[in-house]
């Protein structure tokens, strides 16, 4: 970030501030078992991009001064909800049957299906170990509120696996709480413990919900059109696992006859290459992907003026990030 971004000052700023998190995030995870710390070193490969824990840091000191330094609770909050992100990704590969997450394999495909639910419940159980320590009860209970909710959007995904009714309103309704809400929590917390207004909070709890929703569609559209090695993690598992994303949907809703049949045909056969074929044709893979270009250009929009100089406009860079990333 700090190499595409022309403020020094706010990029040394949210490079510490990273830095203290991993240290946090490692020193709460350490176990007197070597067992448990093996899998936790792992598992800390599946830290790539970081966006919560950084836009925790970035929406954090978007409400500071120039020169202000964040409290020590936007560090315990950061490393808090990658920590519960990380969690939700070991779970996650249980359920896809993936082999491979971030170009390496993933826990469930060396170790099994039992560990890798265990070490999901270790993260999450050290989340809110950790979160404890930042000694305000209400910040526990907003992220138990969320994490009850990014459960809540799992369950209703799994409820309505190889459901060719699937509409729109219900996958968005599940990708909202499945993901957007702990990218939505990530910029409120952050906002919130700078000593920003209500308005503001809002807004910016508004700003990283869109984000997710459309990063969700992004992560969809490499599933489904992807390579593995570019991705770097198992592709084509929403297909085989039966789960309807956005282009899928939206190829069901606007086709008619033999169109329509020959995507449907598709899916229920698992057939990667018909399907994509089908929606290239039909044009839902592009409608899905300028969707989620107009999700992200309404977060953008939304977001408020920051106080700190340039960090508006890393936010706005953030956002974009969102819909042209690759992997």
């Amino acid at each position: 970030m700090s190499r595409a971004f022309p403020d020094t000052a706010l990029a040394a700023d949210i490079a510490a501030g990273l830095a203290r998190v991993e240290t946090l995030f490692e020193s709460q995870l350490l176990s007197r078992f070597p067992a448990v710390n093996d899998l936790c070193k792992h598992v800390e490969r599946y830290r790539g991009k970081m966006l919560r824990p950084t836009l925790v840091i970035v929406s954090g000191l978007s409400f500071t001064r120039d020169g202000e330094a964040l409290r020590p609770e936007h560090d315990i909050i950061a490393a808090t909800v990658e920590m519960i992100h990380m969690s939700t990704l070991v779970h996650d590969d249980v359920l896809d049957d993936a082999e491979i997450r971030r170009r390496g394999q993933t826990v469930n495909f060396l170790r099994g299906n039992e560990t890798a639910v265990m070490l999901g419940d270790y993260l999450i159980s050290n989340a809110f170990h950790l979160c404890s320590r930042a000694g305000d009860p209400w910040l526990n209970l907003r992220l138990g509120e969320v994490t009850n909710t990014l459960c809540e959007g799992e369950l209703v995904q799994l409820s309505r696996r190889h459901d060719l009714g699937l509409d729109e309103n219900t996958y968005f309704e599940i990708v909202r709480r499945k993901t957007a809400v702990l990218v939505g929590a990530s910029c409120e917390l952050g906002t919130r413990l700078a000593g920003a207004t209500a308005e503001e909070t809002a807004a910016m709890r508004a700003f990283g919900e869109h984000l997710g929703v459309a990063f969700q569609i992004q992560d969809d559209l490499l599933d489904l059109m992807g390579d593995e090695a570019t991705v770097g993690k198992s592709v084509g598992r929403d297909l085989e696992k039966g789960k309807l994303t956005l282009p899928m949907i939206m190829h069901i809703a606007s086709t008619t006859g033999a169109e329509r049949m020959a995507a449907i045909r598709a899916i229920e056969a698992k057939d990667g290459a018909a399907l994509r074929a089908a929606l290239v044709r039909s044009g839902s893979l592009d409608a899905a992907r300028a969707r989620a270009v107009e999700i992200v250009e309404e977060a953008k929009r939304g977001l408020p003026e920051t106080r700190r100089a340039h960090s508006r406009e890393l936010l706005l860079e953030l956002a974009d990030r969102v819909v042209s990333r690759d992997s």
